[in-house]
């Protein structure tokens, strides 16, 4: 069950800066960033690639879990982060180092393939403000949130408890 919310929850945060949370980098070196590693473990068929470097995907075939939609071309989706780096910054994650941010934006099970105007849609909202529009997800989606809440130790609003 999520956390209660602390004290130390409810004190001020600084402003949240993107930059400061090292997204799509390539861990492994082989020149796919977490997005193109992202789009390749996810996709139903064989990925297309870019050029002969197999740097870049787009095209594939993807099964956007929140809108129950296929998607067949990597420009049409993103790459969504299921506990978004601005809400875990304002819930606790303001006070992480650098590496641990890089750690949080790249982990693969907060990390999830979707329609991108879906993904614009949810910002960096919580679920008791948003939820995906195909309810046969809500259950995953709030299993996930908790799971990586909880991985990271972020804390919980009362209104996010509820919903959940």
């Amino acid at each position: 069950m999520p956390q209660q919310e602390s004290i130390a929850a409810l004190a001020p945060v600084g402003p949240y800066n993107r930059k400061d949370w090292p997204h799509w980098i390539d861990a492994d070196g082989d020149c796919q960033n977490t997005r193109q590693e992202m789009l390749i473990a996810s996709s139903r068929v064989p990925v297309k690639f870019k050029d002969t470097r197999h740097c870049t995907v787009v095209s594939g075939e993807w099964f956007g879990v929140y809108t129950g939609k296929t998607f067949t071309k990597a420009s049409d989706v993103d790459v969504d982060h299921i506990v978004p780096l601005a809400h875990a910054h304002r819930h606790g994650a303001d006070k992480w180092t650098r590496d641990r941010r890089r750690t949080f934006a790249n982990d693969f099970e907060n990390l999830v393939v979707v329609y991108d105007a879906v993904n614009q849609s949810k910002s960096d909202q919580a679920p008791h403000e948003w939820l995906p529009p195909r309810k046969d997800y809500w259950c995953e989606y709030g299993r996930r949130w908790i799971h990586i809440k909880e991985k990271y130790r972020l804390w919980f609003s009362s209104r996010e408890r509820e919903t959940l």
